[in-house]
């Protein structure tokens, strides 16, 4: 299509929509063609990346096609006989490669342009060809109309209309369907030698062709320089020129050339760094169409085209970026170090186009040396001219104008809203917010990309609200639940609300109005914007300007020097030059990546300027050389003896620390004295919190989720144990404080089920791996471990998490970067079904993208210990992090825990001018270790008070110094505090150690303080003496101990300086008092980072103290201080000593290190935060200060008006006499905030200052050292968390509150890893809960290529979770460790409780004292004799304890004991006794259970079908039924082999039943019945582990109405479907009909054996009913009588034990006996066999007892009287004792659940047994329950009624006549049957109480009445069907002669006439 306009079209724009519109409705079947003016007016969104990841050149033949779907199989025509197929020449035979054609004069044509085409065949050449430019794209990847126009540049042939006929002409020899987008690469033109030379890539792709254009452009090794691209500038680092942080800067570099024209930079496409386009469609609008119209496949998607960014890169730069973690960040500054131009050829300039620029700007020689800057230039609109000469001296970006790019894509969001005026915002008014952006800048504030992309977006949607309040509405119903984003507030976060923005009309910012309107906004600002405008015709000429005032001095006070070129009838060219010292620095700085920055300070710190830079520090001006006064200290010490401290104080002299161990107590000198020992000292690491414990208890259910989720993603059931990895960064540290952790948790002895025993803390580090290179091998083990153990479900902890995301392809092999994309996303892992992981991290926006493996359902964040101040978790601690950091500043009562030290800043100020080529953290360094160690120098008195050393340092400094040295001395056992200095660099840090320790060492404070280097890499290692003391501390006995952790220098007084580029998880002790920041890098503005330094001050305090801003944080008195109150520890008093109260000012001016008074900017700073501006203005600048700096500084003018402004101070009568002399130590004043804005002002004037001593010492013998609470400063420090110093520049940034509420700091870019999806994206609210921001991030952020999620995409999905990856997080030091530690054993101990049971555990009731004489068989005997058995009494006592609430049946030989009461029980289970016993591998299971052994078994594995199953009609006759009833069988297809079908009809004959001489080892014989009711899901139906692979027949019995839930869960189980009648049965229904179905059966099958020409009596007459609740079997091991004990058996090993029993034919009934704990102990004498009832599990002969049958009426205790029938019918009953069963207990269904209902409703009600009978005449309310299960349920409730005189007693029992009922356990039954030879008890001289007649038969007359003696008034109860018939039994039997019946001695069951109630009469005997 399109092609016959070729030549023709007069309006590009317009047909290009056009055939957009016309394309996509004939191609699309999902996306609604959008209007051809809707794609006119508002254009679509740029991709810089396609399936989430750059286009490689490597990959172009594969992943350029332009949708994603496969690639379609393509077979090129053949071309014609006798032509060219030589690759590289056209088929006339013409040489097409561009190596031959560079230097032919080709004729183009007009309007067609020299392309060079790819041919697969050809990797390293080009063909050339010349394409009609409407059909390619334009810089901006737009504008191609589809079709195709070109000619051979070899034959000349011309008028080729198809791209498919142009690549069979040309022989590319495709695999593929030619696509011009494919194959039409690069743009050709001509060097300046005339050569053709490959030029930028088509932009096909949008930005694309950018990316392309760096890595060819770099990859090229046959392009001199002088024809590599002009636009290109290299990373310049000092001394060396390197490309290898290209990739990290790509959005930096500019873009490409059409034809060899200039284009204007407003038609080239930069996104900025941290956007690459918009969101996932879903979010931002319906469907987006990216890129340039093209053709697309009828599944594209919009939602396919994932937006990515623009970071795709060299390969060779990729280790160095995996490396180095690409510190481009979102400070506008950063991300140019690609092209910090080293500018070393002459063509590499920075315009933004190929081709060389008429007019270059030659840069200055000596400029960094004269100017003492090196100025950055942010390329903004127009190329910028080339840079000639001393290029080095200068830095350039292109963020700037990423981020107008980026503006322009905001409206376009709404491009399916339809014509509107909505409009991106114009160059002019983009240059002009920019402009007051910069001016609203203070002085030292470096600009941030978020704040003008704001900007921006505001003024956007300000001039455009209307519109787009239409649109959100309108999309409000299709995004709903979908868009996890805010609405942007109104107000900008961050952004100064003094700064008014241009008002928007309908008339734009025209080019003439800009110069004036910019000079207007900078006018306000003085000198600090300049804009040149004025006379600048071009931007070459403006910057020679700017470099010419520069190197005059004109821009001294300038800091941003903006250049606007506006010409008529040409676009506005703009460009913004930083010349502020300080911004050029932190923008220099911020180029490099963090490592690379570490590396670079490493090499700077060799240098002569560094060493300059020591020397001039060490130097204290008229106070002589650090160096000889220390040197002369150390040899005063030498020489001079120390005296006592009580001596000094005495004489008023300044006091010295003790240093020698004569003053210092050893450790055990310590232990020994009980006097000095701390009373408040402990330390508890392994106590697990009640949030811990809630968190814990979080994550198992999430797992819990997980395996019961549809999915089947985790089977729980089928594992039996946990084993478990921890992974923790390379920090030795962390390693050994994780392995800590878990040993004091006690995790691994709760285990218990290791290979390995774990005796001792070092064996726990075989569950704990470092993630460097050996961690490869341990893992691969685990790996191993878990393909060959799938009983065992292993978890991988990854902890800290957001520590190494980076992708493995983009590491080298020696770095441990990218190990966790290696091993935890390998397949192994992911495929795995027994492997879960957990990441674990107080940081997860980096694990929280669009392409995250984390489902948002698998997220755990740390719950909130409070709600509207509602204590959730009463814990004794409370949380401190960085949110109350921050609350703490805003207090405005106190001085803040967080600050800065202005005096430091100054100090670092003025150097930094001084030495501009050192990078800022070499300098704060040495300014900061020069203060501390002039601080020691002042604070141990070694030094003489001449020397006025305290002008040499800060009040902060000195503080912490003088609060390190006094706090151990004022505890008996010396406990002391940490200071943890915080230095990134770890040369800067080995150099800091070896100075501090040479300074401790010379002033003899080697015994004071420990000073301990904190490498990552190393062990932890301290000094002998410290070792001892902290084995003191913890009463460690062992001599060998030493510490491995941070936290185990508890109340060790120490520094810590901690090096490593970030902190990696490592844990500080609760003795942290300050944590000194002041040297970290405020150019890498990411949250991660940021959080992560202030997380290391994180702290739980105490929970009875009040939170810190109600009092003073920082009011930690030094116990030192006689002169304070000795009740210290009240907190208003010390809210008075911070300046909480009026009265403070009185306060007598003290020496008080400890009380964190902080100079007056930090404290003005906390009363109100927009003064910060107002009073830096007024403070003296570095000049003035550089040049006092030897004589005056800040803090000691701070100490000069600090002492005027007292009010005439009362000093104590105790305070030394010496007071007002000069001494040389500084002092610090309680101050209020009022006081320190007062006398900030007067600070630039020197003051003539008193000086007093620094401590007034007292000796621990002051009476305010007797408690021991009030002399430890460490107990004290627990209620107090850490003051935290850090640099003013983050203190700004991380102190500001945007509109919401929130800091700052969080609308930074979340991590380095990732980038925006879209500048317009809204706010973070202050509202969000922690999932919603998940949500936030995971719409609004995308990985980086070098980020382990980048490849984290499927095609056609939207997600692609792992569904066993769980995130943990929550705040830094909370205790996530020990939350997933105490998961850990909660999984372990679910997991055994999965394989565990409650099984009843009842001891026998009923049992006799006697114990029998005589043995029937021996002990090991394996079958019974029936002769024996039969000799064998029966025993009529019900011995199961389930029964023990019913009637005894009365033996003569048993006498029930006296002390058994027997209690009434309800049909409960919660009073039966139960024991948790782990399940065998033999136990039958519920549907829950679903191993890969017993899938096929129960028809649920996914690899086959659901079993098919038919259902089959039975007809059945009995004559106890009364007619004929119809039964289901529903069989699966597999089990059909079991039945007997019909040849004819197929219908079901008989079930198929084995022969008694049939001998199969892996068969049972007997057909397994289970009836069972309302227990699908619980039932024990899955026999497969059971039967141990036997095969067997298993039936399950179910009612109508349950039939069809069964057959849900059970569809490979047959079925008996009981007829509707029996619906409302009980189970002596179903079991009435199991046993006479099995006997008809037994029949047919016997008929079918003689139609065989067998005999039969040979068919297996046996078959089993179980109960549904049978879960294990035993079996007495008879070879260990002497000791019997049992053990699990299957139930194949019982059952054909059984089956094997010689004379098995000759029982009636077998049975088991019922499993219980007491089991075989103290049995004397065991008798395996014996005769009595069974239950539960019976083995039933249907031959034998053809004529004995269940109560099909019967709802309790039926299986007694079957028994005691069936052995008055004088069959054989055996209990086989060897086995047992173990029943489970389910408290769900079953029959003895019975609900007594009304018939008025369906709910159940309340009702008595008392009215479960009423009168027969009378109208009660009727019952809905069967009449059977009435009046069992009466007469077992109320018999005591009705038979009173059979109550409790034993002797005198009721005789029931032919069938047992129960009667309540009250009273006692005897058992009779008249049936002729029956069985019977002997009742000769037996007296009843009672007669029991329930529907007499024939067999029962009066004669044999006659028999039984009754007493006077026995009761006598009569049970019919209906009154007539009573009246005729009443009437048969004679009654009337001996008994006395009464009209209102008959009664009914409640229940209507229709239900057909029974009819029972009582009477009384005479």
């Amino acid at each position: 299509m399109g092609n016959s306009y070729a030549g023709q079209l007069r309006s590009t724009r317009f047909e290009e929509v056009l055939h957009n519109s016309i394309e996509a409705s004939l191609r699309s079947n999902t996306v609604v063609p959008r209007p051809v003016f809707s794609q006119l007016y508002l254009e679509t969104e740029q991709l810089f990346m396609q399936d989430g990841r750059a286009f490689n050149d490597d990959e172009d033949d594969e992943d350029d096609s332009e949708s994603n779907s496969p690639p379609i199989p393509y077979q090129m025509k053949p071309p014609p006989e006798g032509c060219c197929t030589t690759d590289g020449f056209c088929q006339a035979g013409k040489d097409l490669r561009l190596s031959s054609l560079a230097s032919v004069n080709l004729d183009v044509p007009p309007g067609f342009m020299l392309v060079g085409v790819k041919s697969p065949s050809l990797p390293d050449n080009l063909l050339v060809c010349a394409v009609d430019h409407r059909f390619l794209p334009d810089e901006r990847g737009r504008n191609a109309l589809l079709g195709f126009s070109g000619n051979c540049m070899g034959c000349g042939e011309k008028g080729f209309r198809y791209f498919t006929e142009f690549s069979n002409h040309i022989n590319l020899k495709l695999s593929t369907q030619p696509k011009k987008q494919k194959h039409l690469k690069y743009q050709l033109y001509r060097n300046n030698q005339g050569i053709l030379v490959k030029g930028a890539p088509i932009c096909w792709r949008g930005n694309d062709g950018r990316i392309r254009q760096i890595r060819s452009s770099l990859s090229e090794g046959h392009l001199t320089p002088d024809e590599r691209p002009s636009n290109l500038a290299l990373t310049h680092t000092p001394g060396s020129v390197t490309g290898s942080h290209v990739e990290a800067q790509t959005a930096d570099v500019p873009t490409t050339l059409i034809n060899g024209n200039h284009t204007g930079a407003s038609s080239i496409s930069h996104p900025p760094l941290n956007q690459s386009g918009p969101g996932r469609p879903s979010a931002t609008g319906p469907h987006v169409n990216a890129g340039p119209p093209k053709k697309r496949h009828k599944g594209w998607s919009p939602d396919s085209s994932a937006n990515s960014l623009t970071d795709s890169a060299v390969k060779s730069a990729q280790t160095s970026v995996a490396s180095s973690k690409l510190s481009a960040t979102s400070v506008i500054t950063n991300g140019a170090r690609s092209e910090a131009t080293s500018l070393q050829s002459s063509s590499r300039g920075s315009s933004s186009q190929l081709s060389t620029p008429e007019v270059s700007v030659a840069v200055p020689d000596q400029l960094l040396h004269t100017c003492r800057l090196q100025p950055v230039i942010f390329k903004g609109h127009g190329p910028l001219p080339q840079l000639t000469g001393n290029t080095s001296d200068v830095l350039i970006s292109s963020l700037l104008r990423s981020c107008y790019l980026s503006s322009q894509t905001l409206p376009r969001v709404y491009q399916h809203y339809g014509p509107s005026p909505i409009q991106p915002l114009s160059a002019e008014m983009q240059i002009l917010l920019t402009i007051y952006y910069l001016v609203q800048l203070g002085p030292e504030q470096v600009p941030l990309i978020e704040d003008l992309e704001q900007i921006f977006m505001r003024s956007w949607r300000e001039s455009h609200l209307t519109e787009i309040r239409q649109f959100q509405q309108s999309q409000s119903q299709g995004t709903q639940g979908r868009n996890y984003g805010i609405e942007v507030p109104p107000t900008l976060h961050g952004f100064p609300q003094l700064l008014s923005l241009p008002p928007q009309s309908q008339q734009p910012l025209t080019p003439s109005q800009l110069p004036w309107l910019a000079q207007l906004a900078a006018s306000s600002c003085g000198e600090s914007v300049v804009v040149m405008e004025e006379d600048v015709k071009t931007l070459a000429q403006g910057l020679q300007q700017m470099f010419s005032r520069l190197m005059d001095g004109w821009l001294k006070n300038t800091n941003y020097v903006v250049i606007i070129v506006t010409s008529p009838g040409q676009e506005t060219q703009s460009c913004v030059v930083v010349t502020g010292k300080h911004q050029c620095r932190a923008l220099a700085e911020s180029m490099f990546s963090p490592n690379e920055g570490l590396r670079e300070i490493s090499h700077q710190l060799h240098t002569d300027a560094a060493q300059e830079l020591i020397h001039y520090c060490n130097s204290l001006g008229q106070d002589g050389n650090m160096d000889s006064l220390l040197d002369c200290a150390s040899v005063e010490h030498s020489e001079v003896s120390p005296r006592s401290n009580s001596q000094i104080v005495a004489e008023g002299k300044t006091p010295k620390i003790p240093h020698s161990p004569k003053d210092t107590p050893s450790a055990k000198e310590t232990i020994s004295n009980p006097k000095e020992t701390c009373l408040e000292y402990r330390v508890n690491w392994c106590e697990v919190r009640p949030i811990q414990l809630a968190v814990a208890r979080k994550l198992l259910s999430h797992v819990c989720a997980i395996a019961d989720s549809s999915t089947q993603n985790l089977d729980l059931g089928s594992f039996n144990r946990v084993s478990f990895l921890i992974l923790v960064p390379p920090s030795e540290v962390s390693f050994q404080q994780t392995v800590l952790h878990l040993w004091s948790s006690g995790v691994l002895q709760e285990l218990g089920s290791s290979e390995e025993e774990v005796v001792s803390q070092r064996d726990a580090e075989r569950y704990v791996v470092k993630m460097d290179q050996s961690a490869q091998s341990r893992i691969d083990k685990l790996i191993q471990e878990a393909q060959s153990n799938s009983y065992t479900l292993y978890i991988l902890v990854h902890d800290h998490a957001h520590w190494d995301i980076s992708s493995m392809s983009y590491s080298c092999t020696d770095s441990s970067l990218g190990l966790v994309d290696r091993l935890l996303n390998s397949r192994q892992v992911k495929d795995a079904t027994n492997i879960l992981i957990l990441h674990v991290t107080s940081f997860p926006f980096t694990l929280q993208t669009q392409c995250t493996r984390i489902s948002p359902y698998n997220e755990i964040h740390w719950p909130s210990a409070f709600s509207n101040d509602v204590d959730l978790y009463h814990e004794k601690t409370r949380y401190f992090g960085v949110s109350e950091l921050l609350e703490s500043t805003r207090s405005g009562s106190s001085l803040p825990l967080l600050r800065y030290d202005s005096s430091f800043e100054s100090m670092t100020s003025t150097l930094e001018e001084r030495f501009p080529k050192l990078h800022s953290a070499v300098i704060r360094t040495t300014v900061l270790v020069q203060q501390y160690c002039v601080a020691l120098m002042a604070a141990s008195g070694k030094i003489s008070s001449s020397h006025n050393l305290p002008k040499h340092t800060s009040v902060e400094t000195m503080e912490i110094v003088q609060s390190l040295l006094t706090a151990a001395q004022q505890c008996p056992a010396h406990h002391g505090h940490m200071v943890l200095l915080r230095i990134p660099s770890l040369a800067l840090a080995s150099w800091a150690h070896r100075r501090l320790s040479r300074v401790r060492r010379q002033l003899g404070l080697e015994e004071c303080f420990e000073i301990i280097l904190g490498n990552p890499s190393q062990a932890l290692t301290i000094g002998q003496t410290f070792t001892d003391q902290i084995r003191s501390f913890l009463k460690i006995q062992d001599a060998e101990w030493v510490p491995h952790t941070y936290l185990e220098l508890e109340a060790l007084p120490c520094i810590l300086i901690l090096s490593g580029a970030e902190p990696l998880g490592e844990s500080l002790p609760r003795s942290l008092k300050y944590c000194d920041l002041r040297v970290i890098s405020s150019s890498y503005l990411q949250r991660t980072s940021l959080e992560q330094e202030l997380g290391l001050a994180a702290y739980l305090v105490k929970a009875e103290s009040r939170l810190p801003h109600n009092h003073g944080p920082g009011s930690d008195v030094i116990e030192s201080d006689a002169e304070k109150l000795s009740s210290t520890d009240n907190e208003e008093e010390e809210g008075q000593e911070n300046g909480d109260s009026p009265s403070q000012s009185s306060q007598p001016l003290q020496q008080c290190p400890d009380s964190r008074t902080v100079d007056a900017l930090p404290s003005r700073n906390a009363t109100s935060p927009n003064a910060i501006k107002d009073i830096s203005d007024n403070v003296q600048s570095p000049s003035k200060v550089q040049t006092q700096l030897q004589s005056q500084t800040s803090s000691q003018a701070y100490f000069q008006t600090t002492y005027s402004f007292q009010n005439q101070p009362q000093i104590p009568s105790n305070l030394p006499v010496q007071l007002a002399q000069p001494q040389g130590q500084s002092q610090s004043s309680f101050l209020t905030n009022a006081q320190s804005y007062n006398l900030t002002a007067s600070q630039q004037q020197p003051v003539s200052q008193p000086q007093i001593p620094p401590k007034p010492f007292s000796e621990s013998s002051s009476p305010r050292a007797s408690s021991p609470h009030l002399s430890c400063s460490w107990a004290r420090g627990l209620s107090r968390p850490p003051s935290v110093l850090l640099p003013r520049a983050l203190y700004d940034i991380i102190t500001a509150s945007d509109s919401s509420g929130l800091p700052r700091c969080t609308s930074f870019l979340p991590h380095i890893s990732v980038a925006w999806a879209s500048s317009f994206r809204p706010q973070l609210s202050k509202m969000m809960t922690c999932t919603e921001q998940s949500l936030y991030y995971r719409q609004w952020t995308v990985p980086r290529s070098y980020h382990m999620d980048s490849t984290n995409r499927t095609e056609g999905r939207t997600d692609n979770f792992h569904p066993r990856r769980l995130l943990l997080s929550g705040p830094p030091q909370v205790g996530k460790t020990g939350a997933y530690l105490h998961f850990l054993g909660l999984l372990s101990r679910m997991l055994i409780r999965l394989m565990e049971v409650d099984i009843y555990d009842e001891e026998d009731i009923h049992c006799t004292a006697q114990v029998e004489e005589v043995q029937y068989h021996p002990p090991n005997a394996p079958w019974p004799k029936t002769e024996v058995i039969k000799i064998i009494p029966f025993d009529y006592t019900i011995h199961d304890s389930k029964y023990d609430d019913i009637s005894i049946v009365y033996c003569p030989g048993f006498k029930p004991r006296a002390d058994e009461n027997p209690m009434r029980q309800e049909d409960v289970y919660l009073r039966r006794r139960t024991s948790r016993i782990k399940l065998s591998k033999y136990a039958a299971y519920n549907t829950y259970h679903h191993c890969e052994q017993c899938h096929q078994y129960l028809g649920f594995n996914p690899r086959y079908q659901i079993y098919e199953s038919t259902l089959h009609a039975f007809t059945f006759t009995h004559l106890l039924l009364g007619e004929d009833i119809q039964l289901y069988f529903i069989i699966p297809k597999s089990k059909e082999h079991h039945f007997i079908f019909s040849q004819t009809g197929g219908q079901l004959e008989s079930m198929r039943l084995p022969l008694t001489s049939d001998r199969n080892p892996d068969c049972i014989k007997s057909p397994i019945f289970t009836p069972t009711t309302g227990r699908h899901e619980h039932g024990l139906f899955n026999l497969f582990h059971a039967m141990d692979g036997a095969s067997h027949l298993h039936i399950l019995v179910v009612k109508e109405y349950e039939m069809a839930v069964y057959k849900k869960y059970w569809p490979n189980h047959i079925m008996l479907v009981l007829p509707t009648v029996f619906n409302g049965a009980g189970i002596g229904a179903a079991h009435f009909l199991i046993k006479e179905l099995s006997y008809h059966n037994l029949e047919l099958e016997r008929s079918r054996r003689l139609e065989g020409g067998g005999p039969a009596g040979d068919v297996w007459p046996f078959i089993i009913l179980a109960d549904d609740s049978c879960v294990m079997w035993n079996a007495v091991d008879n070879e260990k009588l002497s000791s019997p004990a049992e053990r699990a058996v299957s139930l194949k090993q019982v059952l054909q034990h059984m089956e094997g029993c010689p004379d098995l034919a000759q029982y009636g009934l077998c049975g088991i006996r019922k499993w219980n704990s007491r089991g075989l102990a103290g049995v004397k004498q065991w008798e395996p066999f014996s005769r009595g009832h069974v239950h539960d599990f019976l083995l039933l002969n249907v031959d034998r007892s053809q004529n004995v049958q269940y109560d099909q009426n019967r709802f309790t205790c039926h299986d007694v009287d079957f028994t005691l029938r069936l052995h008055s019918a004088g069959l054989l009953v055996c209990k086989f004792n060897n086995f047992s069963v173990m029943k489970k207990q389910i408290a769900i269904g079953g029959y003895r659940t019975f609900i007594i209902k009304t018939k008025m409703t369906d709910v159940s009600t309340s009702v008595g047994p008392s009215q479960y009978i009423c009168a027969p005449d009378s109208k009660h309310l009727f019952l809905a329950s069967p009449p059977h299960l009435l009046l069992e349920k009466y007469l077992q409730h109320t018999s005591q009624k009705l038979f009173p005189l059979s109550t409790k007693n034993y002797t005198h029992p009721v005789l029931s006549v032919d069938c047992y009922l129960n009667l309540g356990p009250e009273v006692t039954v005897c058992f009779v049957s008249s049936r002729p030879h029956c069985v019977n008890i002997n009742t000769a001289g037996l007296v009843f109480s009672g007669l029991l007649l329930c529907f007499p038969d024939t067999f029962v007359t009066s004669g044999f009445l006659k028999k039984f003696t009754f007493l006077k008034g026995a009761t006598l109860c009569v049970i019919g069907a209906d009154r007539s018939s009573l009246r005729q039994t009443v009437g048969r039997l004679e009654l009337e002669e001996q008994w006395r019946f009464r009209l209102s001695d008959e009664f009914k069951t409640a229940n209507a006439k229709e239900d057909r109630p029974l009819f029972f009469l009582t009477g009384k005997h005479i």
